[in-house]
């Protein structure tokens, strides 16, 4: 009888310790799923000028990002002024109609050429021949880039953001530090990288050459 009531005590615990259990794990499971989803409900579409202006800022440094002047398309499809500014730096917002995210900060020294690019391939110009067109004009000193003039680039696959950050999800940044004519031989560069974040020299000996600098993106390291 002893052994018989011992029995069905150890059952008794065994049956609580595994109720016990499986309440836990039930519990750890809905947190988790919880937090994802909370995760999941912050990010949102890159969908009113509000929020291009948010996230194309991020391509530049941050403490200029308060004077920053910001160009782009906007959601209705018209290449506006989204945001008056008066620091050196000019922001071009994504282009909503494009795949993916794309957003670049430059000095407004390049402001000549970029607009020159942006003219030339509105009239329907290939990039081979906006490429053509302006070598020619710095050639003949139509156009000028002062060696060293910087561009910043905040791309990525993704186009949802999260509006407390502006951060889009997963985008990294490039950096293109411009200087015309320099080769691998006078800048000491190679023309491919030689890894992922080292800095190498792209259009070599032309008008467009310049130093490519891209960091190993944030969700990678």
């Amino acid at each position: 009888m002893k052994y018989l009531i011992t029995a069905f005590l150890f059952t008794g615990v065994l049956i609580s310790c595994n109720s016990s259990d499986k309440t836990k794990t039930t519990i750890e499971e809905s947190e988790t799923k919880s937090t994802l989803n909370d995760s999941n409900k912050q990010l949102q579409n890159i969908d009113s000028d509000k929020a291009l202006i948010a996230t194309a800022l991020l391509a530049a440094p941050k403490e200029s990002r308060l004077k920053c002047k910001v160009i782009g398309y906007n959601v209705a499809g018209e290449f506006v002024t989204l945001r008056e500014g008066d620091n050196q730096f000019i922001v071009l917002a994504d282009n909503p109609n494009q795949d993916g995210f794309s957003a670049a900060c430059y000095h407004k020294d390049l402001e000549p050429f970029m607009a020159r690019g942006r003219a030339l391939r509105t009239e329907g110009k290939t990039e081979q021949e906006v490429f053509a067109i302006r070598e020619a004009e710095m050639k003949t000193g139509q156009l000028k880039i002062t060696p060293g003039l910087t561009l910043h680039i905040y791309y990525g696959a993704k186009t949802v953001y999260d509006p407390e950050t502006s951060k889009v999800e997963d985008a990294q940044l490039r950096y293109v530090v411009y200087m015309p004519w320099a080769t691998s031989e006078s800048t000491g560069l190679p023309t491919v990288p030689m890894a992922s974040n080292h800095p190498w020299i792209m259009n070599p000996g032309t008008h467009k050459a310049h130093i490519m600098i891209s960091p190993l993106p944030e969700y990678k390291e």
